[in-house]
C-alpha cells in the first residue's frame, strides 16, 4: 500500500476569527494522515511505541495553495514515497470537499530506538506488510 486517505471536518478551534484554518494546524492534519496510513497498513502507532520504536519528524515542508475553512470536510491523502530504510518519507495532498487542492506537503521521519535514542532500520514487520 503506497497511499491512504482519511477525511474529517475542520473544527472551530482550529481556525482564526475569519474562520480560516491556522497554518500550524496543518502539521496536525499530516500526523492524522500518517497514523491512519499506518493503521490501514495494519500497524498501530501506539503498539509500535510500546515495542520501543519512535518516529520523530526531522523535516517538514508545506506548500499552502488555498485555505481550509471552519466546517470544511477535508481529505488528507498520505503517500509513501519509497520503501523505508532508517528514514520514512511521506508526501501529502489535502483537498476540500470540492476536490480543490489546498496543501502539498512532505515529511521525513526517522525510526528510533526508544531506549537508546539511536536511529534504527524500519522494523521488519512493517516491511513485510509493505511487501504484502
Amino acid at each position: 500500500m503506497n497511499f491512504n486517505t482519511c477525511s474529517f471536518r475542520v473544527r472551530y478551534g482550529e481556525t482564526d476569527q475569519m474562520g480560516v484554518v491556522y497554518h500550524g494546524k496543518y502539521a496536525d492534519y499530516l500526523e492524522v494522515g500518517r497514523v491512519e496510513w499506518l493503521r490501514a497498513l495494519g500497524v498501530s502507532y501506539k503498539t509500535m511505541e510500546e515495542d520501543g520504536v519512535m518516529l520523530p519528524v526531522i523535516n517538514l515542508q508545506i506548500l499552502y495553495k488555498k485555505s481550509a475553512k471552519y466546517d470544511d470536510l477535508i481529505t488528507v491523502k498520505t503517500i509513501l514515497r519509497k520503501v523505508p530504510g532508517v528514514r520514512i518519507i511521506f508526501d501529502y495532498e489535502i483537498y476540500n470537499e470540492n476536490k480543490e487542492l489546498l496543501v502539498e506537503a512532505s515529511t521525513t521521519l526517522v525510526f528510533m530506538d526508544k531506549l537508546k535514542m539511536k536511529p534504527i532500520k524500519c522494523p521488519g514487520y512493517i516491511l513485510d506488510k509493505l511487501r504484502g
